[in-house]
């Protein structure tokens, strides 16, 4: 829990709405991460996001990075929460913590694997969540970071030529058992590249996990969430993560568990990565060498869970997940046309 007190006296130093008065404070979700809470305190209503107690005081420079991130997209056509204040002093609640707007709004996370109304059964609005989703990332590949002060959050130039390096090195340090597909599939990418890289502001986990809904149709992005990995790289890296495992049919039965929401109806791939282009300016030409990209890394990451799973059900499902992974990217590189 927070110390409200001392969080009403950074307040009142802070300059924020509703000086002197009682603060009203609910926890709203967290984990080993961050921690959210919603503040009401007179005219001022918010989110609080910090790290628990018990995250490694790493976690403190992500917290600042994520704010630095979302102060930036203030401003701008992104849809995100607003950034309010930050604090970096741990003697207020111990850890760096942020204040951002309180958006109004659902996530795909919190309805179950179905829909709220009307999206559960009009399935022309349904498809109009995951064209708001794309133009969310879309919008996000069009903002000039560099005006924006974003400059040194990350590394853009050389970005594609480290990922199969780096993905490889992390790999090597949790592996545990032969991935087939893995090296055919970095292979691939060591020898392709992008037919162009233009550097841009990524998110770097962009799924219906990570955005919000305003309430009732048309579907509308609220907020874009979660910035911890945030950087500076190829923003259609973003979308080929939103994209992977898209059923090519979203009509038919298997639409409905292909993903941990139901894509049934749903615009196919080849609609949302055109529409993806239109909003960002950007061609699409290679997204096969995203496409194996995402699904590889993708990979790794869930690699690295699998082998600490022990009896952790939820990790040991990772095992059977990755090696479909390895074999699509692997797959897709010896089969696809780009760059042939």
């Amino acid at each position: 829990m927070i110390d409200v007190e001392r969080l009403a006296g950074w307040l009142d130093e802070s300059g924020l709405p509703g000086k002197g008065e009682p603060i009203e404070h609910r926890y709203v979700s967290g984990g080993a991460q961050n921690e959210i809470y919603e503040i009401r305190r007179g005219e001022l209503h918010c989110a609080l996001r910090i790290p628990p107690t018990t995250a490694p005081a790493a976690r403190d420079e992500g917290i600042f990075r994520e704010w630095r991130i979302i102060e930036a997209l203030n401003g701008t056509d992104v849809p995100h929460t607003e950034a309010i204040a930050v604090c970096a002093d741990p003697s207020v609640l111990g850890r760096t913590f942020y204040l951002m707007e309180f958006v109004d709004g659902w996530s795909p996370m919190n309805v179950g694997r179905g829909w709220p109304a009307p999206f559960d059964s009009d399935l022309a609005a349904r498809a109009g969540l995951a064209y708001a989703m794309t133009e969310g990332v879309a919008l996000l590949s069009r903002v000039d970071w560099k005006a924006k002060g974003l400059a040194d959050l990350g590394r853009p130039d050389g970005f594609h030529e480290r990922q199969v390096d780096r993905w490889t090195r992390y790999l090597e340090r949790v592996k545990g058992r032969e991935l087939p597909g893995f090296e055919v599939a970095a292979a691939w990418l060591r020898a392709h590249r992008p037919l162009d890289y233009v550097p841009g502001l990524m998110h770097g986990d962009y799924q219906f996990a990570n955005v919000m809904y305003r309430h009732s149709a048309p579907a509308r992005l609220a907020a874009i969430v979660d910035w911890e990995m945030g950087t500076v790289g190829d923003p259609k890296l973003d979308l080929a993560w939103m994209l992977r495992g898209w059923p090519e049919d979203t009509n038919a039965p298997e639409a409905a568990t292909a993903s941990y929401v139901d894509l049934t109806g749903m615009p196919s791939r080849d609609a949302l990565v055109q529409h993806y282009s239109e909003v960002s300016g950007r061609q699409v030409d290679d997204m096969d060498y995203y496409d194996v990209l995402a699904q590889w890394k993708l990979g790794v990451v869930l690699e690295q869970g699998f082998q600490r799973a022990g009896v952790n059900e939820k990790l040991r499902a990772f095992g059977p997940m990755v090696l479909d992974l390895m074999k699509s990217a692997a797959e897709l590189a010896e089969t696809t046309r780009y760059g042939a």
